[in-house]
């Protein structure tokens, strides 16, 4: 569909959201305003769904010499989290933790899915280091057990956590230095700069990171191709677990970082067409409904730990609650959807499967389809709308946290679902465009960085201001490397959240700046 076809020479740029059930593409200018969108099914593969969308979203430009003028695309693709479900296309990883000889007791990747441990660990190792709370070491780096081990275990890439490495990096930065003088280019990831405070959380968080540098790989790789198979030259970014983007090669170094970008942007294009910047969002899919809180205009952050495939990480990830209630659900069945091939086997489509879509165009909330309900079903169908009906009230009710003042925003394509009226919602918002809202949130986001540390809670004068100072430019930094506008980067976030039961007062230092795109000339 079209929505203008302005003269001037602005540059446009294309947002993409993979989705279990579809992907979606929206193409905006530099008014984010939409100037065109698609949706086309999710393939067994992702990438052929991806492609079909982009051709898809760039036919439907209300001119074809407008594609030229196409000079970014945004992806938020569930490629990383597919790779570590189904336990493909990862590497092998050297596990390296700087912890002995407090952390002997717990091994590496001990917690882990044997499956999924078998097929990522090329070998772990706890040398001597890491540092107390306080940023005192714990015992010095044993660089030479470190040079063996790396000499010693060969991998695609190569994980370093150290014990409290948020609160100094030293050690880590060490072995980096040392892994690329004993073994060249081979990927790093280190824990400082990609989880939070809590070693094995962080650990595991860094595993998954490099072993999924292959699949960052392939996806960017299947990306350009697409691109390039249509001519177009264009920046690449890709949207991340908070509602933000990052740049290709900062995303090929943080690949894991990509994970729970779906919900995010789903939150993210809420807000965005919407105009509402504190609300609920509800985003119907095919095969579920998350839920999640607008708060200022980004995703409420879960307070709880992450669970990926079984391994447990401590990243800042979206609040979302799902339910089993999607457009594709399978009437009368154990909670199961018929996903991306809803369009030939509901009923409305002529198939003989029964689905909530179907119920909700029997219940008159929804036109879609080719054919009309069957009368024998309707009965059956109504029973089912009441009962998705209690379902999204108690969902709406778990997430709002006993506040009854918001409203509640519908967006994806199955929104047609929910009625117009939801207990615990203060009304029900359909904004335009709702059904490809994931992918406008890819295509608005900013880009962002952040970084935690600890410092002292009291006292240390300059010392304490300079510790924050560092911060703040050190998370300007990553923003900028994530693709923000240096001349428009701000701090969004600071908290200091006190930690007990230390000698001295300390703090968890959380800094986030976040910044638009520098705008390009057309």
């Amino acid at each position: 569909m079209s929505e203008r076809t302005g003269e001037h020479r602005t540059t446009l740029r294309v947002g993409i959201d993979v989705g279990g059930t579809n992907t979606d593409a929206v193409v905006l200018d530099d008014d984010d305003r939409v100037i065109a969108t698609a949706k086309r099914p999710t393939s067994p593969d992702v990438t052929e769904g991806l492609r079909a969308a982009l051709d898809a979203v760039l036919a439907e430009l209300p001119d074809p010499a407008m594609e030229q003028r196409v000079k970014r695309v945004m992806l938020g693709t569930t490629h990383a989290t597919n790779a570590i479900l189904e336990r493909r296309a990862l590497g092998r990883v050297a596990v390296l933790r700087l912890g002995a000889p407090a952390t002997t007791s717990v091994p590496p990747l001990s917690e882990w899915p044997g499956d999924l441990r078998d097929t990522v660990a090329a070998g772990t190792a706890i040398v001597r280091g890491g540092y107390f709370v306080d940023g005192r070491e714990i015992a010095p780096l044993d660089v030479d057990a470190v040079r063996k081990f790396v000499a010693t275990t060969p991998a695609d890439a190569i994980a370093v956590a150290g014990v409290f490495s948020p609160a100094s990096a030293d050690q880590e930065n060490t072995v980096a230095e040392i892994i690329r003088a004993e073994v060249g280019d081979v990927p790093v990831s280190l824990s400082h700069e990609i989880g939070s405070l809590g070693l094995l959380e962080r650990e595991n968080a860094t595993v998954l990171n490099a072993a999924l540098y292959g699949v960052a790989r392939d996806v960017t790789a299947a990306l350009r191709e697409a691109l390039t198979a249509r001519g177009l030259e264009v920046e690449t970014f890709f949207a991340q677990n908070d509602g933000t983007l990052m740049a290709v090669d900062y995303a090929a170094r943080y690949p894991v970082l990509t994970i729970g970008s779906g919900p995010a942007n789903s939150l993210r294009g809420a807000a965005y067409l919407s105009g509402v910047t504190d609300a609920i969002v509800a985003d119907v899919g095919g095969t579920s409904t998350d839920l999640g809180v607008l708060v200022g205009g980004f995703p409420r952050e879960s307070a709880a730990a992450v669970e990926i495939g079984g391994v447990t990480t401590n990243f800042r990830m979206p609040d979302i609650l799902s339910i089993a209630l999607g457009g594709g659900t399978i009437i009368g069945a154990e909670p199961r959807s018929v996903g991306y091939r809803i369009g030939t086997e509901a009923l409305v489509f002529g198939g003989s499967t029964p689905t909530m879509t179907d119920a909700a165009v029997a219940a008159g909330r929804g036109t879609v389809g080719t054919r009309p309900v069957p009368e024998e079903w309707r009965e059956r169908l109504a029973q089912a709308v009441r009962a998705a009906d209690e379902a999204v009230a108690d969902a709406v009710d778990r997430v709002a946290l006993g506040r009854a003042d918001r409203p509640l925003v519908a967006v994806g394509g199955g929104a047609f679902l929910l009625a117009d009226e939801v207990p615990g919602a203060r009304e029900v918002i359909r904004p335009a465009h709702a059904e490809v809202a994931n992918a406008v949130g890819a295509a608005i986001a900013l880009a962002s960085g952040r970084i935690e540390t600890i410092v002292p809670a009291t006292g240390g004068g300059s010392s304490r201001a300079r510790l924050i100072d560092n911060a703040k430019e050190e998370a300007a930094a990553r923003a900028v490397a994530a693709g923000a506008d240096p001349a428009t980067v701000q701090i969004v976030e600071l908290s200091e959240i006190p930690l007990s039961y230390l000698p001295e007062p300390a703090v968890r230092l959380h800094v986030k700046a976040a910044g638009p795109l520098a705008r390009q000339a057309g």
